[in-house]
């Protein structure tokens, strides 16, 4: 229709040339392509500002993560969706954590400053009114190792690789248990030392023998439970309580540990 018009057709044709609303225009309704190249114009999207782009990726991540959740809930579950795909979705909506420097904050976070009187040091806010102080921080941390028959030898050992690690910043009490926690085999991990994987024990897991350990002993600063979370929530702890696990026990607890941390270490020991 709008080629005839063009090739020479009177007015009252549909598609002659004009305005919409002028004569022979085609009852005032216009071409109904006109003005596309402006409807879908994209230009203009890049110059918004970084806090808006991160805002609105945020947003795009929580309308994402509301999906996954209601696909999970639901009773049709994923549907037609490929494993693979699925994967993919649930690492873009992950938020990915450095476990090394989580775990470095805690034991920095846990250290006590020893402070004592000094002549020799001037005392900043009353000088040679009042001896100055002097601090030395230390910590004093517990590990507790789950050494039951759930907790494989492969995941025994990325425990101690991660702690001989974790023993270049601190000294720390190992504290192996199982259902129960032998004081006899407890020892000191020296700062810089380097020690292979050992198995003491081997029965079942319960999170209250190294947690009523640490409170019925006193002087830690901190607890860290190294474990494949299969066993009940155990009762509160004293100080703050961390927990490492791996990648599969750590997407399958049996409990949730909030509001306490829970480090997974990758398998990959990225």
């Amino acid at each position: 229709m709008q080629k005839e018009g063009e090739d020479g057709g009177e007015g009252g044709t549909p598609g002659e040339g004009g305005t919409p609303g002028e004569g022979g225009g085609g009852n005032g309704k216009g071409n109904p392509l006109d003005g596309m190249d402006s409807f879908d114009d994209h230009s203009g999207w890049d110059e918004v500002d970084e806090q808006t782009k991160q805002i609105a990726e945020e947003r795009v991540k929580e309308f994402i993560k509301d999906a996954v959740d209601e696909a999970n809930s639901s009773s049709r579950g994923w549907g037609s969706v490929p494993s693979s795909c699925r994967k993919e979705i649930v690492a873009g909506i992950t938020r990915k954590v450095d476990w090394k420097k989580v775990l470095r904050y805690f034991v920095k976070q846990s250290q006590k400053a020893n402070k004592k009187s000094s002549i020799r040091k001037i005392n900043k806010r009353y000088p040679y009114q009042h001896p100055g102080k002097k601090s030395s921080r230390t910590a004093k941390i517990a590990i507790a190792i789950d050494q039951s028959g759930s907790v494989s030898d492969q995941m025994l050992a990325s425990f101690f690789n991660e702690l001989n690690s974790l023993a270049k910043i601190a000294e720390f009490t190992v504290i192996p248990f199982d259902t129960r926690v032998d004081p006899d085999k407890n020892w000191v991990w020296k700062k810089g030392m380097n020690r292979k994987r050992e198995r003491t024990m081997c029965g079942g897991t319960c999170f209250d023998a190294p947690t009523k350990f640490v409170n019925d002993i006193g002087g830690f600063d901190g607890l860290i439970i190294c474990t494949d979370m299969e066993a009940p929530k155990p009762v509160r702890c004293n100080v703050q309580r961390l927990w490492i696990t791996d990648e599969f026990s750590g997407n399958r607890p049996y409990f949730n540990p909030k509001p306490e941390r829970m480090i997974i270490i990758p398998n990959d020991n990225d």
